[in-house]
């Protein structure tokens, strides 16, 4: 089942479009302030969708959900492929949302099923790391499939089509997961069932103050790194068109060309990264306080980007974008396994789907309210006008660390 899982990952990161979307979007003529409020409507689709999906998941199966979730990304590819106005690129994130919500969650509920069922539930922060790490991967294979066809093709719309093909490959991956990681599956799900299975979920969370606090913990790190990470797009090709070592190659092809070795890097490096992680872990005694040595760097690194990108300095800027991006693979494993400890089995799916709700409503008020801040620092002539993404990061680090031994969960 390792190879299921880790394929699962593999074929997910083939979104050849992810590096472009930012770069797709400015190019039909959007501002950073539409692009905010279309991530805006994807995060509320999937804040509508994502708990009841969990339920779902939960009771009528998992591998089902799964499969749901990605015929819905393949009709929002094609969707994204054939629009041209924000109305239809709304309709097409909220597609992308419905994906999301039935897969977020389910995924790594099925992983500790498994592990359950295997008796290495204590392995779960190295497995879970190790089965992300092949989703970095496959991100790195996406990035390098997405730059030859930008080169080759120069239209973004080929990079959504093309998406399609690895996610129609899920669908059949998961047709061969056993049918017993659906969980305690039923084919006649009640509405009253579900209602009964979110209140049951939510009141445990209402009474374990240590899964409200690492609720709080994915809005603030992946909610503002959700965020923020589009960022790199722009700043990338900007940094092509003086690259001296690009100069050899026409204006149009010098973006592409350096968002893949960007990527590439940075897919290579958070693959490294997400199977270190339980290694954090263990060097630091556990995961809450491998997590905590994390939120200490991650605060350094937001801090040290609001000169770099005021200033306008794009080289050392990307850098640290890319340490950010490590840093979010090794809190990431560390932070679920976290979750898991505190959550009953069977309400798994749900949990984890309140976290990853939880991560995007941040990200559906962090979003708009970035773009209109980056707009207004490039309307008032700053030399760089990113530089609010770095304010906005090292102020929920700080307010994390501050409150973090009032909420200690060790």
């Amino acid at each position: 089942m390792l190879f299921r899982f880790s394929l699962y990952g593999f074929l997910k990161n083939q979104r050849y479009f992810e590096p472009f979307l930012v770069l797709f979007f400015l190019d039909q003529g959007l501002s950073f302030t539409q692009i905010g409020l279309l991530v805006a409507v994807r995060e509320l689709s999937a804040n509508l969708l994502e708990i009841p999906s969990g339920a779902l998941a939960d009771l009528y199966g998992r591998r089902r959900a799964m499969i749901g979730s990605f015929a819905s990304y393949v009709v929002s590819f094609l969707v994204f492929a054939v629009g041209q106005t924000f109305a239809v690129f709304a309709a097409a994130m909220f597609l992308y949302a419905l994906g999301d919500a039935f897969r977020t969650g389910t995924h790594k509920a099925m992983i500790f099923t498994w592990l359950r069922a295997e008796n290495r539930l204590d392995e779960k922060t190295r497995v879970y790391g190790f089965t992300r790490s092949w989703s970095k991967l496959g991100s790195a294979l996406s990035i390098i499939i997405a730059t030859g066809l930008m080169v080759g093709v120069g239209e973004y719309r080929w990079v959504f089509l093309m998406s399609m093909v690895p996610y129609a490959l899920g669908i059949i991956n998961f047709l061969g997961y056993p049918a017993w990681l659906d969980g305690e599956a039923k084919n006649d799900v009640s509405l009253a069932e579900v209602y009964r299975h979110l209140r049951e979920a939510f009141g445990r969370m209402a009474r374990t103050a240590h899964l409200r606090r690492l609720i709080a913990e994915s809005m603030t790190f992946e909610g503002t790194f959700k965020v923020a990470k589009d960022y790199l797009q722009p700043l990338v090709r900007h940094a092509a068109l003086a690259a001296p070592l690009l100069l050899m190659l026409d204006e149009k092809h010098r973006g592409p060309v350096l968002i893949g070795v960007v990527y590439l890097t940075l897919y290579i490096l958070s693959a490294w990264a997400s199977r270190q992680s339980h290694r954090v872990a263990q060097k630091w005694g556990g995961e809450d306080r491998g997590v905590g040595v994390v939120w200490w760097a991650t605060l350094v690194v937001y801090v040290v980007l609001v000169p770099l990108l005021y200033l306008g300095w794009t080289g050392p800027a990307i850098g640290l974008f890319i340490l950010l991006n490590l840093l979010q693979n090794l809190f990431r494993p560390m932070h679920i396994s976290r979750f898991d400890n505190h959550a009953d089995e069977h309400q798994g799916a749900t949990i984890l789907s309140v976290e990853s709700q939880a991560k995007g409503l941040a990200a559906m008020v962090l979003a708009p309210l970035l773009g209109w801040l980056v707009d207004q620092a490039a309307a008032s002539g700053s030399p760089g006008a990113f530089w609010p993404i770095g304010v906005m990061g090292a102020v929920l680090a700080a307010v994390m660390i501050a409150t973090a031994k009032r909420h200690r969960i060790a």
